[in-house]
């Protein structure tokens, strides 16, 4: 430990390093800042102190690693539009009554998807089904979607495609062997761990789950009709000649104006820009507080009070959208109010369920947050296109575009063969996949419009600024400081048992900020690892992805596990009651599979 001691005191350039991954760990924990934003701003920090060379800063923005992720999402993306997730989607509802079998085909289905495609893309696509199954089953759906996340994360494990994670790894192995890991190299560890974390979920895992009543739309409504009342626009009023949304503006409350009766003509969901006139009925969402100050500043006059029907706000053009809040979505950390969602999307925010909690009044102060479930009301031929533009995701299967199924047949030759070029090394990993974007967008599986939004610009922007912290890390003897603190453990332990303590101090890092940092940084010390022990680097390089690919333990770990937060209705300690085990167990399966497969 002396030793250790005297190394970062004699070197200063490490110090620096550690205090600014130190101060990136704080940031990545506190989530001020998004994790991309965090990573620029210790990439800026390095070069400014003279760690990273100023010509080295943007060196990680053409890595392989970065263009295949890219690749991989366009490609997904490909897939999905040509209907095959849908198809797959289609094929999994159609698994029964029986509750076990429902679970087994679900969580096997979104296992095999997330080996080929982007994980999350998966979970997006068969929340629905899910949701769909527990009606059917007469079960709570908070037991159908944390197996559902956890599942697309076993997936990811099984091919190099299958997660950013192992696409690191599966690249740094070219810095120490001058060649990467093929396309299935991963696969005999990662079948081994996800057949036995499946087995695990379907026959136990289910039972550590909490049974949450599932989130009804219409009871949501009926919550919701407590708070509406009808208002008549008199003679004198101040909101004459007034614009629906200036009502917001002019009133400082946080009322939304739900349908406006102006004689034998009804408009549901009224466009932000028309105009208030003399007679007009407005319903009104507000609490007693607002209804008040409305009445007083603009000399309303509140109509006889009555019992609304539940299917008072639905009709014909209008359409009620559940949807559930990414880590990317426009409104993640904004309010309605700020957004002014109706004025610019045509969207009204009608409620947000969050942990359980919902929000039915005044909900447009409420600060969005990854993970919400939203109920949105708003005109039914824009109602998909501002889903879109939010960058949110529905939950009803009517919703998600359904795709092209003529296009499945050639989306998945297509697929194939680049993954055969790839694991016959015809073409590297990034090349083929590539190529298979290209000629996807060429042929109109991905329209060129869509091309960029189907990209996870914060993942790009965050792996392109880590890259250059990663060979840092080992020039500036971070690498060799852990290395010596784990050989200095212990001098008669095996090989083995360091192997066990990389995974395991992976994964426990991994819960806690972004898995793509961690595995970035401890590649370095499998290489030097393997150089001091005279043993290959294979098997740490391995035990790596899969620490940082198993994010269990919490909502915010992996956006798989967030995604299902607002509909399973979820609380953020719940996730570890399953994910825990299924950690020791993954952690378990995968040393000894390891030291089968992988041999030193």
């Amino acid at each position: 430990m002396a030793d250790i001691w005297g190394t970062i005191q004699g070197n200063s350039d490490l110090i620096v390093f550690f205090l600014v991954l130190l101060g990136m760990f704080i940031l990545f924990v506190v989530d001020r800042w998004r994790y991309d934003v965090v990573a620029l701003m210790a990439l800026m920090a390095l070069t400014m102190v003279g760690i990273i060379a100023p010509e080295d800063t943007f060196s990680g923005f053409g890595h392989p690693a970065v263009i295949t992720v890219a690749a991989v999402l366009v490609v997904s993306k490909g897939l999905q539009n040509a209907g095959l997730v849908d198809l797959i989607g289609r094929a999994v509802s159609k698994a029964g009554d029986r509750f076990v079998v429902q679970l087994a085909v679900l969580t096997t289905a979104v296992t095999v998807l997330s080996a080929f495609m982007n994980n999350i893309a998966a979970v997006a696509i068969l929340i629905p089904v899910a949701i769909g199954l527990s009606k059917r089953s007469e079960k709570p759906v908070s037991l159908y979607l944390m197996p559902l996340a956890f599942g697309s994360l076993l997936g990811g494990l099984i091919t190099i495609i299958g997660s950013p994670t192992n696409i690191i790894i599966g690249m740094a192995r070219a810095d120490f062997y001058s060649q990467p890991f093929g396309m299935f190299d991963f696969a005999s560890v990662g079948v081994s761990i996800s057949v036995v974390g499946l087995l695990f979920m379907i026959a136990f895992g289910w039972r550590l789950l909490p049974q949450r009543k599932n989130v009804d739309n219409g009871e949501l409504i009926a919550k919701i009709n407590d708070y509406i009342t009808e208002i008549l626009v008199p003679e004198g009023s101040g909101l004459i000649g007034k614009r629906i949304s200036d009502v917001h503006e002019m009133s400082e409350t946080q009322a939304t104006i739900l349908r406006l009766i102006r004689g034998g003509n009804i408009f549901n969901a009224p466009s932000a820009y028309k105009l208030i006139l003399e007679g007009d009925v407005l319903v009104v969402k507000a609490c007693t507080e607002d209804i008040e100050k409305l009445l007083g500043d603009f000399g309303l006059q509140m109509l006889e009070s009555r019992e609304f029907e539940d299917d008072m706000l639905k009709a014909d053009e209008v359409q009620f959208a559940e949807v559930v809040v990414s880590r990317n979505s426009f409104v993640s950390g904004k309010t309605a109010q700020g957004l002014r969602l109706h004025h610019r999307y045509g969207v009204n925010l009608l409620a947000i369920s969050r942990e359980g909690q919902e929000f039915n009044v005044q909900v447009d102060s409420v600060r969005i947050k990854p993970g919400d479930l939203l109920l949105l009301q708003g005109p039914r031929e824009t109602m998909n296109q501002s889903i879109s533009n939010l960058n949110l995701i529905p939950l009803a299967s009517g919703e998600i575009s359904i795709g092209r199924p003529r296009q499945v047949l050639p989306a998945v030759t297509l697929f194939s063969l680049g993954l055969a070029a790839a694991a016959f090394n015809v073409f590297p990993i990034a090349t083929s996949l590539v190529i298979v974007a290209v000629i996807m967008l060429i042929l109109g599986m991905v329209p060129v419009k869509d091309m960029y939004k189907s990209i996870d610009w914060p993942i790009i922007i965050l792996l392109g600024a880590l890259m250059p912290l990663g060979a840092a890390f080992e020039r500036s003897g971070g690498s060799t400081l852990i290395v010596d603190a784990l050989l200095g453990l212990g001098s008669s332990m095996s090989p083995l048992m360091i192997l066990a303590i990389i995974m395991v101090l992976t994964m426990v890092l991994s819960a806690i900020v972004n898995n793509a940092a961690v595995a970035i940084l401890m590649a370095p010390v499998a290489f030097e690892l393997a150089v001091r022990m005279g043993v290959s680097a294979d098997p740490f390089l391995v035990a790596i992805a899969i620490g940082a690919s198993c994010a269990f333990l919490t909502p915010i770990a992996h956006q798989s596990n967030l995604l299902v937060m607002g509909p399973g209705g979820y609380l953020f300690t719940d996730y570890w009651k399953m994910g825990l085990p299924l950690q020791v167990l993954t952690a378990v399966v995968g040393i000894l599979a390891i030291s089968v497969f992988w041999p030193f």
